[in-house]
C-alpha cells in the first residue's frame, strides 16, 4: 500500500455531527448544506491506508458505523442506501486506556477487538531519552527554515536540559519549546537559557 493513498482523520477535532459524513461521505441532500455528492475518507483512501486519530473519541454511532466497515469492507454514505466497496489498512491512534473504556461500556468491545489486531505500544518521550536530540534536530531543521535561521543549533547544556525533562505533553510539548527557542532566540545556538524549561 506504501503507493496508495495516506489519508489521516483526527476524530476528536471534528464535531460529532460531522464525523460520520467525513469519514463515510454522504449524498447531496442528506442535510442542511449537503450540496453535493462527497466522498468519506475511506473512499478517498481506497487501495490504501486510512489513520484514525484519537480514535477513543469516536461516539457510539460511528463506532457502529466503523465496525460494519473493517468487517465487512463496506462504506455507506450518509442519506444513502448503497453500500460501496473499500479495501483499506486502518490504523489507529488514542492516547486513552480503550480496555478501561470497554469495561465502563463507552467503546464497543466488539470494535476494540477489531481495532486491536496488531498493538503497538508508543512509550512517553520521558521514557525515551534518546530520541529527545533527535526530534528537537529535526524540528531546528522545520523552524530554522521557517523563521530563516539555517544552521541553528543547541548548546550541550540546552540538549542536556532537554533531555533531562519530563515532557508531560511528550512530542508536541518538545515542538512548542523548540519553536518557541528557535523563534525567539538570538543569534544561531540555542542555550538552556532560552529554553522556557525549568532546572530539574
Amino acid at each position: 500500500r506504501a503507493q496508495k493513498p495516506f489519508v489521516a482523520i483526527n476524530t476528536a477535532a471534528i464535531p460529532k455531527d460531522l464525523l460520520e459524513s467525513e469519514l463515510f461521505g454522504h449524498e447531496r441532500g442528506a442535510f442542511t448544506g449537503a450540496n453535493a455528492d462527497k466522498a468519506g475518507v475511506f473512499e478517498v483512501a481506497n487501495g490504501g491506508t486510512v489513520f484514525l486519530d484519537e480514535a477513543g473519541e469516536l461516539p457510539a454511532g460511528a463506532q457502529a458505523k466503523l465496525l460494519r466497515t473493517l468487517e465487512n469492507g463496506e462504506v455507506q454514505r450518509v442519506g444513502s442506501v448503497e453500500s460501496r466497496k473499500v479495501d483499506v489498512r486502518v490504523v489507529a491512534a488514542t492516547h486513552r486506556d480503550l480496555e478501561a473504556m470497554v469495561k465502563a461500556r463507552t467503546f464497543r468491545e466488539d470494535l476494540y477487538y477489531s481495532l486491536n489486531v496488531v498493538r503497538i505500544k508508543m512509550p512517553p518521550l520521558r521514557e525515551r531519552g534518546e530520541d529527545v536530540a533527535l526530534l528537537a534536530r529535526h524540528f531546528l531543521d522545520q523552524f530554522g527554515g521557517r523563521y530563516a535561521k539555517p544552521g541553528i543549533d543547541l548548546a550541550p547544556a540546552a540538549l542536556k536540559l532537554l533531555q533531562l525533562h519530563d515532557w508531560p505533553g511528550n512530542v508536541r510539548e518538545l515542538r512548542n519549546v523548540i519553536e518557541q527557542a528557535a523563534l525567539l532566540t538570538v543569534g544561531d545556538r540555542i542555550m538552556a537559557a532560552d529554553l522556557n524549561l525549568r532546572e530539574p
